[in-house]
Order: structure tokens, then sequence, then C-alpha cells
């Protein structure tokens, strides 16, 4: 009896300790450390998209900070433009009015002058029957009180100024005036000049024409010619052009400046 129980002790302490539950054991270690390890390294993997959210986080406020920043400089500058257009207008109205005024002021000129040139003149009558009448100095003031030269400044004046039309009726009113004065033909110039300027190039053409034919053997013929051709260039008639700078070239070549303009115009034009 006593022998059959220490057997079956032997036999309970050797189940004990047998492998089996041992390996058991093992595998259920290991799939808890697979488990844990799978566990760190999804939270590794939320730990970096966390890292990765709280950086796009940054950078969008940073970008609607800026976007802020922008938007109230935009309503900045929009305001600084919407002052300065508006010192604009007022400065462009001051301009009209001043340019009014300055219209009616040769107006008025103008009509002075007419009704002068059309009253003839109240002379003494000499002594002497056989006496020449008293020489007439076409230079000399009229009645309006304003001088040759005092007019053509004028004149002059609003075509350095960019008042095309303005100095356009100056030199006008210079030519009805002062028709022979030694500084006619350079009035006639600025006509066609002042033209030219503003984009009038057939006015242009005709101003210089008209100082061609009103003018001749003066200083101011070779320009005439030469931005005659340019305006010509200007509206697409090239074979008028080469006529113009042809005859530059041609007739002026002791005046070099305006000579050699017109043969670089002419290279020009030969171009494809």
């Amino acid at each position: 009896m006593k022998h059959t129980l220490s057997l079956a002790l032997a036999w309970i302490l050797a189940s004990l300790w047998s492998p089996a539950p041992i390996a058991a054991a093992n595998r259920e270690h290991q799939v808890m450390m697979a488990e844990i390890r799978m566990l760190q390294e999804q939270n590794a993997q939320l730990q970096q998209a966390l890292n990765g959210l709280n950086e796009a986080l940054k950078a969008l406020n940073a970008k609607i900070d800026d976007q802020t920043g922008a938007t109230r400089k935009a309503f900045a500058d929009q305001r600084l433009t919407i002052d300065n257009l508006g010192d604009s207008v007022r400065i462009v109205r001051e301009k009209v009015d001043e340019t009014n005024v300055r219209i009616a002021t040769l107006s008025q000129d103008v009509e002075a002058i007419r009704t002068t040139a059309l009253t003839p003149p109240v002379t003494a009558q000499p002594t002497d029957p056989n006496a020449p009448p008293p020489v007439v100095d076409p230079n000399a003031p009229q009645a309006t009180g304003t001088t040759p030269k005092q007019l053509f400044d004028l004149a002059f004046g609003d075509y350095t100024a960019g008042q095309w039309d303005l100095a356009i009726q100056g030199f006008q009113t210079y030519l009805t005036a002062y028709p022979r004065s030694p500084m006619s033909p350079q009035a006639a110039f600025y006509i066609g000049q002042a033209h030219y300027a503003a984009g009038r190039f057939k006015e242009a053409v005709a101003a210089y024409d008209q100082l061609i034919a009103n003018y001749p053997g003066t200083d101011s013929v070779a320009d005439a010619y030469y931005k005659r051709g340019l305006a010509y260039e200007r509206l697409g008639q090239s074979d008028r052009a080469r006529q113009s700078f042809e005859y530059v070239v041609k007739n002026f070549s002791d005046n070099t400046t305006v000579s050699t303009m017109a043969k670089q115009a002419l290279e020009r034009l030969s171009k494809p």
C-alpha cells in the first residue's frame, strides 16, 4: 500500500514538472511579448502622426497669420491708392481749369490781334507830301501789349510741359501775329512737333508741309523733311518716308546731324 502511494505521488510530481506545461507557458509569454511589441509600434506610429499633425497645424497657423497680414496690407495699399487717385483727380481738375483759362486768354489775344490787323493804323500826315510812308516794324508789339518773344515763350512753355493743344494754339497765334518773324519757322516746326508728340501723325505731316512751303531756305526746313519722314514711317507709308529721308541726305549734307539721322533712318527702312 505504501509502495502504491509512493508511486502515485511520484507520478503526480512528474506530471507537474513535465515539459508540456512549461512549453505552453513559453508560447503564451511569446504571444504576450509580440502583442506588446505591436502595441509599442502602433504607439510610436501614433506619436509620429501626432507630431506631424502638430507641425501641419503650426504651418497652417503661420499661413493664416501671413494671409491675415497680407490682407491687412492689401487693404492699406488699396486705401492709399484710393487716396492717391483722389489727389490725382484733384490735380487733373486743377490743370483742366488752368488749361481752360489759358485757352480763353489765347482766344482773346487772337481776337485782339485780328481786330488790330483789320484796323488801319492812324498816322500823322507827313509835313512833306513827297516824304515816304513810315516803315512798319512787323515785330512791333501788337495792341495786346504782348511782344513776339513773350508770345513765343508762352507757347514754348506749353510745349515743354506737354500741353500739346495749348502749344499748337499758341504757336498758331504767334504765326498769325508775326508771320515773317525770324522765329516764325521755328513756331511752324513746333506745331508739327506737338502734333507728332500727341500721336497725330497726319496732322504733323501737314504742319511740316506748311513749314516747307511757307519758309523755304530757312534752317528749319531740313528738320521738317526729316521729321516728316518719321511721321510717314509711323503711318506705315515707308515709300514716302524713304523719299523724305533721301531728300535730306541729298540736299542737306552740310547739316551733319540731320543728315546722319536720315541715313540711319534709311538703313532702318532697308532692313527686312
